[in-house]
């Protein structure tokens, strides 16, 4: 649903003919007719909503052994998006330039899997269930969550990473950008 503002709705045309004066309104272009939509919800009808996004911390993976010379560790953060948008928003996250966690030379690429599912070794994923499951991180955004309706108090998401590796794997702090992004719904 579009918000119109007191200057985009009441921008006439003006026309003048000679002896004349003729008045042509338009309405912008997409906007709901007058009349439908949910006014002064949580948003006063002529208002502006908002849309904020914040994340509660970086994640930290401390890996134990888990036997036959593996190792895995979880770690989580919460990211809330606030909205005053009586529609929604969706979340999605991506990791913009690669997948690979490094360190150094070393690296611990993003697990293959498309949908949640165990870590294969030497690979790392995230979810948003707090499962043992994890999908693996694209350079694309993923959707993680749609949310119906306002969140002046914001709406949070969990995410988890997960990690397995092997003996085999350079010691030392790993590390990766992940990006998220949230998106107003307007319909």
């Amino acid at each position: 649903m579009r918000r119109w503002s007191v200057d985009s709705v009441f921008r006439p045309l003006f026309v003048a003919i000679v002896g004349l004066f003729v008045l042509s309104w338009q309405p912008p272009v997409g906007a709901s007719p007058f009349g439908q939509g949910v006014f002064g919800s949580n948003v006063p009808f002529g208002s502006v909503t908002s849309l904020a996004i914040s994340l509660g911390s970086n994640v930290n993976v401390a890996l134990a052994p888990i036997g036959g010379n593996q190792f895995s560790g979880t770690g989580s953060h919460v990211i809330s998006v606030t909205s005053s948008d009586v529609v929604g928003y969706s979340l999605y996250t991506y990791s913009p330039s690669n997948t690979n966690m490094v360190n150094g030379s070393y690296t611990i690429p993003a697990s293959g899997n498309v949908s949640a599912a165990p870590l294969s070794v030497n690979t790392w994923g995230y979810n948003t269930d707090g499962s043992s499951n994890f999908k693996g991180m694209t350079t694309t955004p993923v959707l993680l969550k749609t949310a119906t309706g306002p969140y002046t108090s914001g709406d949070n998401t969990t995410v988890t990473y997960g990690v397995l590796t092997n003996i085999t794997q350079g010691a030392g702090s790993y590390s990766i950008s992940v990006t998220y992004t949230a998106v107003a719904l307007t319909d």
